[in-house]
């Protein structure tokens, strides 16, 4: 009965909060009823032959915004017109034999190549070849152009339903998957700074250490595209969307500052990663210089941008004012914080210059570091501001 429970929790979510159970459950219920319409009009009213067209074509353009619904409805309406429009011209010319099939599908397949048409490239050899049949099977000229321009019809149809059952039930505002990106991103940036603060605060920068940061460094990397993914799905919830002139959502017309956060958290991740590769090549040995101050330095300055991340890690739109206000200060600690380890690296004489050793790189990532998250800061306060 694990199964039932497991449904039953996925259903409890979907229910309860925003998510993606219950985009899941909108997409589907959607797409249900999409393809339900459109086989009562291709079957019940028009009694079409091939009915199956019109559900079909209503449940492919179904998307996750009504922007995409649109555009791969025009992409997908294109594709099957010019895959009838190749067999109907090879048909009428050649007749339905072998040789005119070969050659509708070389030219099918050869047009399904062009990019413009997107992910719906291979529909036009998919309507060539139903086309192909539908041609095949009917016995007058007449009936052959009847068939044919009905492939097209219910296509429309589809499309067409497809497309407004879209935009008139719950048309999808995906302003959220901005936050959860940056949220997700936030959150790996946190959990690498908080190990590296442990590390570096203990002095235990081992190469076993050091490997676990270069790979909490790869997942922070890998979250910089899921972010990036979740603002592209926000942006394209916009246009064409009524929900966005409501009073509830008009604080969501752009999302620059979110991009300009991402950018900058990005570019953080890329110093984290140049830092964890630096101290990857530690000398276990080192006896030279005294070290230890600059690196307990180091591990409050780290502490102090974990903080900030864990703030971006539970971002709130509702609430990003008083965060936006506690990160600024928290931005001031770490500030602070910069300026101690410079401190300490001058105080100790530490070789900046020597590439054999980490500090100079230390020094040069923590001043960047700061940059970054500095902009972060500001770029969400600006939100804030405008919402």
């Amino acid at each position: 009965m694990e199964w039932l429970r497991s449904c039953t929790a996925w259903v409890k979510r979907a229910w309860s909060t925003p998510g993606h159970e219950r985009n899941t459950a909108l997409l589907v219920g959607k797409s249900a009823l999409a393809a339900t319409l459109a086989w009562w009009i291709a079957y019940d009213l028009l009694n079409a032959a091939s009915p199956a067209f019109a559900p079909f074509s209503a449940v492919l353009i179904m998307n996750a915004t009504v922007y995409k619904s649109v555009w791969q409805a025009l992409r997908y309406t294109a594709a099957v017109t010019v895959g009838v429009a190749v067999q109907a011209a090879i048909g009428f010319l050649a007749g339905p034999d072998l040789f005119a099939f070969v050659l509708v599908a070389v030219i099918a397949l050869c047009i399904g190549r062009w990019p413009a048409l997107g992910e719906q490239r291979s529909q036009v050899a998919t309507a060539a070849f139903f086309a192909f049949s539908t041609y095949a099977t009917a016995t007058t000229t007449a009936d052959k152009v009847n068939q044919l321009g009905q492939i097209i019809l219910l296509v429309l149809i589809g499309c067409g339903l497809g497309v407004l059952v879209n935009l008139c039930v719950a048309p999808p505002l995906r302003y959220r998957s901005a936050e959860h990106g940056l949220q997700v991103l936030a959150g790996r940036i946190e959990t690498l700074l908080d190990d590296m603060a442990d590390g570096l605060g203990t002095g235990e920068v081992d190469s076993d250490r050091a490997a676990k940061w270069r790979r909490a460094g790869e997942r922070a990397q890998h979250a910089v595209g899921q972010a990036r993914a979740g603002l592209d799905t926000a942006e394209s919830s916009l246009p064409l969307n009524p929900r966005r002139f409501l009073p509830a959502h008009r604080g969501y017309l752009g999302f620059d500052r979110y991009r300009q956060s991402v950018d900058a958290l990005e570019r953080a991740v890329y110093q984290l990663g140049s830092l964890t590769r630096s101290l990857g090549r530690w000398r276990e040995a080192e006896d030279t210089y005294t070290y230890s101050p600059a690196l307990k330095a180091y591990a409050d300055f780290a502490a102090s941008l974990r903080d900030i991340a864990h703030v971006i890690a539970e971002l709130d739109s509702d609430a990003l004012a008083e965060q936006a206000q506690e990160m600024c200060r928290l931005a001031t600690i770490a500030h602070e914080a910069l300026q101690k380890v410079l401190g300490a690296a001058r105080d100790n004489e530490l070789p900046l210059s020597d590439a054999s050793r980490p500090y100079g790189v230390l020094v040069v990532e923590a001043t960047r570091l700061m940059e970054e998250f500095q902009n972060t800061c500001d770029a969400l306060k600006d939100t804030a501001a405008e919402s």
